[in-house]
């Protein structure tokens, strides 16, 4: 089990947010097998850029010209008129889309029949909680196959997965040579 201290250091955050998020982080890893320092290093520290170092578990709303292109993208299920604004990115992997919340609400009920968990499509600011912003972060990262790249040291790949590109790389790269330090995997 990390401490806080530990994945403070390893996202970036300040050790108040590392409190916040350190039980349901710790339940998440644990479920979805980010068991490994190599595959921990590497969730924490993507999860510690696209997350501000725990601070923003919603996307920060401009719109930039990105984010007004979420508006009517039917890849996206945004197929309602404020389905951009109201679907931009959720929890500490920012997901994305009307269609992207409501896959992760069954993708968290199938896995965890037993838990109450949230309609993400009517009420996406759920996945602003630590317990579901750590469950869907985890749940993206297993189904993407990011443990796997992990245990390859294919981080630049793991990127592109989250990313789908490789936005913020000197940000992300700077986290995880943090977090192998932290856990002494380097």
């Amino acid at each position: 089990m990390l401490t806080p201290a530990q994945i403070s250091a390893c996202t970036g955050s300040s050790l108040e947010h590392a409190n916040i998020y350190a039980i349901a982080l710790w339940e998440a890893m644990d479920a979805y097998d980010i068991n490994t320092p190599a595959r921990q290093a590497a969730f924490l520290a993507q999860i510690g850029h696209e997350s501000g170092g725990l601070r923003y578990v919603r996307e920060i709303w401009g719109p930039t010209a990105a984010q007004a292109g979420y508006e009517g993208r039917a890849d996206l299920g945004n197929i309602y008129p404020g389905d951009g604004k109201r679907y931009a990115g959720h929890g500490l992997i920012q997901i994305t889309g009307r269609a992207n919340h409501a896959r992760a609400t069954l993708r968290l009920k199938n896995r965890f029949p037993d838990m109450d968990v949230p309609d993400f499509e009517e009420d996406p600011s759920a996945l602003m909680l630590p317990q579901w912003a750590a469950l869907s972060a985890a749940e993206y990262w297993h189904r993407t196959g990011c443990n796997y790249l992990a245990d390859a040291g294919s981080f630049v790949a793991i990127t592109r997965k989250i990313n789908g590109g490789t936005n913020g790389l000197d940000d992300r790269m700077h986290r995880y040579a943090c977090a192998q330090s932290a856990l002494d995997c380097a």
